[in-house]
């Protein structure tokens, strides 16, 4: 299976992000768009656009910026709750026709603030039951018409999605990507999703977690096509392994003077992944041959809490072996953006084609 290389457009209303140069026109269409258009000149296929209440509408931004782009493919982020599967099923696919079958979709179950935009805070449990119904009852509408469901948390009758989403090759649909790792998250995972994203975990964690998910699938009857598996992660690269890490201990270190700012999300601190990630550290500054736990310790969360540090060449090396393991979605990051997707397009992505 080829190999698909994403980046992330940090869709955010407070600058600053990640040490991304503090401008007042950052979350600007024409900031925004820069970063889309770049990514199109230096080889990468689309980019993930985070969610999160407080943050402006992923879908939104990924519909200004497929208007804007040519083959750029936006990973639309989108939380079960906040859109309801037959309103996000046609939404989706009204883009999806717009802008020639460019849609990706990465479902988010974490806590966010539900309250806020009239939800009712629930379990782990009820919150995976919602989300298993709502990637079941999405799929359906994509491709089957006069759908009705009965679920416990969504209904629809007699109901068909228009326009329709146009079959190319063998994408039937607009991949639908899922992060999580408790018990809860995988079982939903195995099941229903597409693509299986990893936080930056040393290999053997990602080795154990893709074997459990494919015994999951067979032990879950999965229907599907099978599981594919994606890694979301900060990639440090620099011209030389020494340049790389001097500049990588000196943003920790500022990072540590900064520590103490508020959480953009106070509830992923609560996450099984994200504490599977802080817990890293506990076990050394560096695993494997270059991933960083040091950033989790001051302060980075999600994807920027390891890093993988070095020359084009040592991150590349690495980038290949969670490919051995069954990786073949990558979204990476580094900041500032637009520098880092050039950098990277030209002297990382080369390396890794098939």
């Amino acid at each position: 299976m080829s190999l698909e290389f994403l980046w992330y457009i940090p869709n955010q209303v407070t600058p600053g992000h990640r040490g991304e140069p503090v401008t007042v026109d950052h979350n600007s269409l024409d900031t925004l768009t820069a970063q889309a258009n770049a990514l199109e000149e230096h080889g990468w296929k689309g980019a993930l656009i985070g969610t999160g209440w407080g943050r402006p509408d992923t879908l939104t931004v990924a519909t200004a910026l497929a208007a804007r782009t040519t083959t750029f493919e936006p990973l639309v982020a989108v939380r079960p709750g906040y859109w309801s599967p037959a309103h996000f099923a046609s939404a989706a696919a009204s883009l999806d026709h717009l802008s020639g079958g460019r849609v990706r979709v990465n479902i988010v179950s974490g806590k966010d603030n539900l309250g806020a935009y009239g939800e009712r805070e629930s379990d782990q449990a009820a919150r995976y039951a919602r989300t298993k119904e709502f990637l079941q009852l999405v799929r359906k509408l994509w491709t089957e018409e006069n759908v009705t469901y009965r679920g416990e948390h969504f209904q629809v009758t007699d109901s068909t999605v228009v326009p329709r989403i146009a079959p190319r090759g063998d994408r039937l649909h607009p991949k639908l990507y899922f992060g999580g790792a408790s018990d809860a998250a995988e079982r939903v995972a195995a099941a229903e999703a597409d693509v299986q994203l990893f936080w930056g975990e040393p290999l053997e964690g990602v080795r154990e977690r893709i074997e459990r998910l494919r015994a999951l699938s067979e032990e879950l009857g999965r229907e599907h096509a099978p599981l594919e598996f994606g890694l979301r992660i900060t990639t440090f690269v620099r011209d030389t392994t020494e340049q790389a890490w001097a500049e990588a201990e000196a943003r920790v270190a500022e990072m540590a003077k900064n520590q103490g700012a508020p959480a953009q999300n106070p509830h992923r601190q609560t996450a099984v992944g994200q504490q599977r990630l802080l817990d890293l550290a506990t076990r050394g500054e560096v695993l494997d041959d270059n991933l960083y736990t040091a950033p989790g310790k001051v302060g980075g969360g999600g994807a920027g809490t390891t890093w993988l540090v070095g020359s084009p060449e040592d991150v590349a090396k690495s980038l290949r072996k969670y490919q051995d393991l069954g990786i073949t979605h990558f979204v990476l990051s580094d900041t500032p953006y637009l520098r880092e997707i050039e950098r990277q397009g030209n002297q990382l992505l080369p390396l890794l084609g098939e």
